[in-house]
């Protein structure tokens, strides 16, 4: 055993782990890659919680374009605002995103991200005890079709992320038009039912590829800890900008 295995077997063991930052052994270097590569200068960040996903954008990717972040429950929306308010090329707007101009309730979660506009199931609950629901949130709901050209020019080069706890799949219904000028889209699916109502992942993969997108990175998310059963992945597909 070389001293390389070692101590990778000793930071296993306390919990830990150390690999190469690259492509293929990074799902953070991959996605850094996709950013560089396609030229992305305008990401939509549906499901922005308080900001997470965007300051992992600007600490980890090195991304210095634009950043447009959604989040409807309104404390989650103060962090994420806070957050925004410090950077220049980075708008927080406090609505979610679906298939229709309307309002909705939200289930708001323990844990805040893992709130929902759909009810959630044990599954889920049983999982992850710190994601029951605790309250209840009216929220605005807009299709991204209705506000993409106020963020958006012609020539931008996008990448839509969506993480929005089982409702993706009206998010790409509310995205028809604006789908036609991403490039890049990056949808958390479940593997099995967390919400009542929900779309899984072979509907939405199909849903994409009946839209001309191809799967080009499958990343592990949420997994049972208890037994190692995975169950939500990212999926990052794309489809060529257009000319």
């Amino acid at each position: 055993m070389t001293w390389k295995q070692a101590s990778r077997r000793l930071l296993r063991r306390v919990g830990f782990d150390a690999m190469r930052f690259n492509p293929q052994n990074s799902p953070i270097a991959r996605r850094r890659l996709l950013l560089a590569h396609h030229h992305i200068n305008v990401v939509l960040d549906v499901g922005g919680n308080t900001g997470q996903f965007a300051e992992q954008l600007r600490r980890d990717l090195g991304f210095a374009g634009r950043i447009v972040s959604f989040e409807p429950l309104s404390e989650a929306f103060a962090a994420l605002q806070a957050a925004a308010q410090r950077d220049a090329a980075w708008t927080a707007l406090n609505f979610a995103l679906g298939n229709a101009e309307t309002t909705g309730l939200i289930h708001v979660a323990q844990n805040s991200y893992s709130s929902s506009l759909f009810p959630m199931l044990d599954t889920h609950t049983t999982a992850a005890p710190d994601s029951k629901i605790v309250a209840g949130q009216p929220i605005r709901i807009r299709r991204l079709d209705s506000v993409f050209n106020e963020f958006c020019d012609p020539t931008d080069r996008v990448y839509l992320k969506i993480d929005t706890q089982g409702y993706e799949k009206h998010v790409l219904e509310g995205a028809e038009q604006s789908l036609t000028r991403i490039g890049l889209v990056q949808l958390e699916m479940s593997l099995t039912p967390l919400y009542e109502g929900e779309a899984l992942v072979e509907e939405l993969w199909g849903l994409l590829r009946a839209k001309g997108y191809c799967l080009v990175g499958l990343e592990p998310g949420f997994t049972d800890e208890r037994n190692g059963h995975l169950l939500q992945v990212d999926g990052i597909f794309h489809r060529p900008f257009p000319v």
